[in-house]
């Protein structure tokens, strides 16, 4: 079998965990790194020992080889175009959540890939836990009936980044781009991804404009909270909440009602920055009747060694290998884009708005 060719493009945080799994794979070989500061690439490429690799200071240099497939791992104000170039430059690529800063920026990135015939995956890691896995196979088998409300999100106590994550111009949206997508995900991946029709939504950002809780509050742009009802098609309806801080320890469980059984899920970990689902399962239930009796199923949780990230990765990878659409589809993140860009649209206007999906051809 012939080595996989990867370039990785930003050299940041996120980048080194990309490449750390790549190293793990004997069939893959980091060709190139880039990174638009002049001299941080090569810096990347020595501390990680990555071997033959070369560095540059332009993406649009790095495409220029003979790659197969690129990590996309900048700022998120980047991912649209460095996304789009790499597509239209031969490679696949696997971009880092969020998928873009606006919606319209997402569609001209499916659109891309469409028109390409390369395949674009989004860095959802943790669709990878097992847990994960089997919360979507309770729901896909009928247990719970027919699903008509569904609670996600969760709430840091404190836990709000600082830099690129907190400028509307480089992040697009705060919270809900950083954490929130991920709550998204875990509910609407389980429903098969139902379209969201309307919204109806509150932002605010009372800790981050504080410097009493953030050391950069005269830069900071963006949401530390929201909360939004969001209806989808097939008469189900969406509770959307998530924080990065507030004066609470829970803004409670993700709750799965149906008219034959409910799930509710909690999430690991413990601390101020815990709370979200941007980590485990800490917990799954099932509520149901038995003969008539209410009665409650501790569904135990799998307690796995699996790096999840790794496994992103690395499904990338074999995608690439086996000819295979994109283990995260762009198309499936874009309703979850398209339900971000509706929040923040009713939080600005006050009041609910329409959201529209486009149906690609």
């Amino acid at each position: 079998m012939s080595t996989i060719k990867i370039g990785i493009i930003g050299s940041g945080g996120i980048a080194v965990l990309h490449a750390k799994a790549y190293q793990q794979m004997k069939d893959v070989t980091i060709a190139a790194v880039a990174d638009v500061v002049p001299g941080k690439a090569q810096e990347f490429i020595q501390m990680l020992g990555i071997e033959g690799a070369q560095a540059f200071d332009n993406h649009l240099d790095l495409l220029e080889l003979d790659l197969d497939g690129v990590s996309v791992c900048t700022p998120n104000v980047t991912h649209h175009r460095t996304s789009i170039d790499s597509l239209l430059a031969g490679k696949h690529v696997l971009v880092e959540k969020p998928l873009a800063v606006t919606l319209q920026q997402s569609i001209d990135m499916v659109e891309t890939a469409r028109r390409t015939g390369k395949m674009l995956s989004v860095g959802f890691q943790p669709r990878y836990d097992p847990n994960m896995k089997n919360i979507k196979e309770i729901i896909q088998s009928g247990q719970l009936g027919d699903v008509y409300y569904i609670q996600t999100g969760g709430g840091r106590r404190r836990g709000m980044p600082g830099g690129t994550f907190i400028n509307k111009d480089l992040a697009g949206a705060g919270a809900m781009a950083d954490i929130g997508c991920y709550s998204l995900d875990l509910a609407l991946h389980a429903l098969n991804y139902p379209k969201p029709l309307t919204v109806s939504a509150y932002t605010s950002n009372h800790f981050g404009t504080n410097p009493v809780y953030h050391h950069e509050a005269d830069r900071f742009e963006v949401e530390d909270f929201g909360v939004a009802m969001v209806r989808l098609e097939g008469g189900k309806v969406l509770n959307f909440k998530i924080s990065w801080a507030m004066h609470m320890d829970s803004l409670g469980p993700t709750l799965f009602l149906g008219k034959d059984a409910g799930l509710k899920l909690t999430p690991a970990g413990t601390g101020p920055w815990s709370g979200v689902w941007d980590g485990g399962i800490g917990s799954i239930s099932m509520f149901h009747d038995i003969a008539g009796q209410h009665a409650e199923t501790t569904i135990p949780v799998i307690d796995h060694k699996i790096d999840i990230f790794h496994e992103k990765v690395r499904d990338f990878v074999a995608a690439i290998i086996e000819q295979r659409p994109a283990p995260i589809p762009a198309e499936e993140i874009l309703i979850n884009q398209a339900i971000i860009d509706g929040i923040l649209r009713s939080s600005e206007q006050g009041r609910e708005v329409e959201i529209k999906v486009p149906v690609f051809a």
